[in-house]
Parts: structure tokens; sequence; C-alpha cells
């Protein structure tokens, strides 16, 4: 058992201007995945220039920042900040959500393939494999903000969050961190190393997103203003995890089972 470090949310401060570790983190995704993005044009089946991948940063960022939190608005508290409308320009205080931020991404990406004239699915294939590193990157800014905490358990790596109170917790930050960061990525940047059907990276990304997803919410503690939301024991995270997993299948069976050339 072990008792969580007391890391402070702020990494630096400079008079009244403090930065936060998980803008910190946000960052660094941006960057890493940026480069990871250039890593990927020299693939012989990626048709992307180093200066695509630098115009659909742009809107990868807006599509992140705008999805993320607007969805955790409408998805997770809207009474809240509907009754403290300016509440939601506070972002430092938290508050993003990933599916969220998952579907200003696909619209971003939707705009970025008109612009571009690419196909849609195209450009989220391209992309999928990438969204991993800000998925682990955010996953550790939660843990060191000391939030999005696990359920009591007795597992001798349990940790104590001194802030909630004085029972061990699953560290589900840190299963996340594994599970939605480094098992995804691994599995999704192998899987498209070869060419796929039109679809399918994302496809998996939806499938193997929500699994994982689902399976971490059994450790998290469920958030305070929803808990148990469906036959006492599933959470909002679980329920909005269902259709991307059916998306995803649908998906990966439309990639592999339409005729060659038909989009």
């Amino acid at each position: 058992m072990f008792v969580r470090p007391d890391f402070s949310p702020i990494a630096l401060s400079i008079g009244p201007l403090s930065v936060h570790w998980y803008g910190i983190m946000y960052l660094v995704s941006f960057l890493v995945g940026w480069g990871l993005a250039n890593v990927r044009t020299r693939l012989p089946h990626i048709d992307w220039s180093r200066e695509d991948v630098g115009d659909f940063l742009f809107y990868v960022v807006l599509g992140v920042v705008l999805g993320g939190r607007i969805g955790y608005v409408l998805l997770y508290q809207p009474g809240f900040y509907f009754s403290h409308p300016l509440h939601i320009l506070f972002v430092w205080d938290g508050g993003m959500s990933f599916h969220g931020g998952m579907i200003g991404v696909a619209v971003a990406s939707l705009l970025f393939a008109r612009r571009k004239r690419r196909n849609w699915f195209d450009v989220v294939d391209f992309v999928a494999p990438i969204v991993p590193v800000g998925l682990f990157l955010g996953r550790i800014g939660n843990f060191i903000n000391g939030e999005l905490y696990g359920r009591i358990t007795h597992v001798p790596w349990a940790m104590i969050y001194p802030k909630v109170g004085p029972n061990p917790r699953h560290p589900s930050e840190l299963y996340e961190a594994c599970l939605e960061g480094i098992f995804l990525f691994t599995l999704l940047w192998f899987f498209s190393l070869k060419p796929r059907p039109r679809g399918a990276v994302a496809g998996l990304f939806l499938v193997a997103y929500g699994c994982v997803r689902f399976f971490c919410e059994f450790f998290r503690e469920p958030d305070p203003f929803a808990g148990f939301i469906a036959f006492g024991w599933m959470t909002l995270g679980q329920v909005y995890s269902l259709p991307m997993i059916a998306v995803g299948l649908s998906l990966l069976a439309w990639g592999y089972t339409r005729r060659p050339g038909v989009a």
C-alpha cells in the first residue's frame, strides 16, 4: 500500500500567471503527436506531407480543446453549467471529456478533409494511432491532480489519496494510462503499419478504446454528480463507451466486407 505523493497541480508560477501540469500534458501531447504524425508520413501507403501534418495540427488542437470542454458540459454536468454559464470558460478548474474531444476531432477532421479534398475516413485512419499518446499524458495529468481516482480496495498496490480520505484506492488513472495509452498505442501503431481497408484503423480504435474504458470504469470511482446510472453498476463512462464499440464494429465490418475500390 502506498500514499499518493502530494503533487501540486501547478508546475510553475510567474507572478499572477500559473502554469498547470494538466496544461503542460496537453502541450506535450500535441508536440509528440505532431512528431509521430510526421513519422507516419514516411510509410509507403500514407499519402501525407509534412505540410499536411502542420495544417492538420491546427484543426486537431481546436477539436480537442473545444470538443473536450463542450462535451464535458453537455455530457456530464449540463445542469450546473447552464445555471452557471461563465464557468464553461473556467477550463483551469478541470472538466474535459474524452468522448467530447473525440467528436471534436472527428468534426475537425471533416473540415480538414473538405478543405484538402480528402476522404474523411482516410484522415481519421491517419490520426487514430496517435490519439493514445494524448490519452496517456492526459491520465498522467489526472494522477498529478489527484482526480478521477479509483474505488476503495485492498490490493497490494492500492494508494491512499490523503485529500480524498484514509481508505486505500485503485490508482485508476495509472490503469487508464497503461491501457488507454500504452496498450492502445502499441496495438494501433503496429496495426496501421500495413495498408488496411478504409475505416478499419479508426474502427479498431473505437472498439479497443470502448472496451478498455468500459473495463477501467470498474476500478474508477463514479463521478460524484452522477454515480451509477444503469442497472445499479454502470457509469456514465461505460454508457458512452457502448456506442463507440458499436460504431467501431460497424466500421470494421464495412471496411473488410465492402467491394474493393468502393468508398
